[in-house]
């Protein structure tokens, strides 16, 4: 059970990093069918969401690793990886997400 806990606890921590950083972020993205991500021997946990935006259409996932940063995962609509951003931390979520979205 304090897994599942500690799950939604990290997914609801990076949505609030992203509303804190541009309350419309999400909004703007069109993310939708928000997912917790469970921890792994990479990650500590994460979220995933999918997203309609400008030039990427499909799911995001963003995952907090061990050493306390993160990883943005761009995942197309036929579920192919098409590009990963290492070395992430919270103030660049947003940023980051942006640029990818064509902003």
């Amino acid at each position: 059970m304090e897994t599942s806990t500690q799950t939604m606890e990290i997914a609801r921590t990076i949505l609030n990093q992203i509303q804190y950083a541009d309350r419309s972020a999400l909004m703007a993205w069109g993310a939708s069918n928000f997912a917790a991500i469970s921890p792994s021997r990479e990650y500590q946990g994460g979220i995933a969401f999918q997203v309609l935006g400008l030039k990427h259409k499909g799911w995001i996932k963003v995952l907090l690793r061990w050493v306390d940063d993160y990883t943005i995962e761009f995942i197309n609509q036929d579920r192919e990886l098409v590009k990963t951003s290492n070395g992430c931390y919270c103030d660049m979520l947003v940023p980051i997400i942006d640029w990818i979205e064509g902003k």
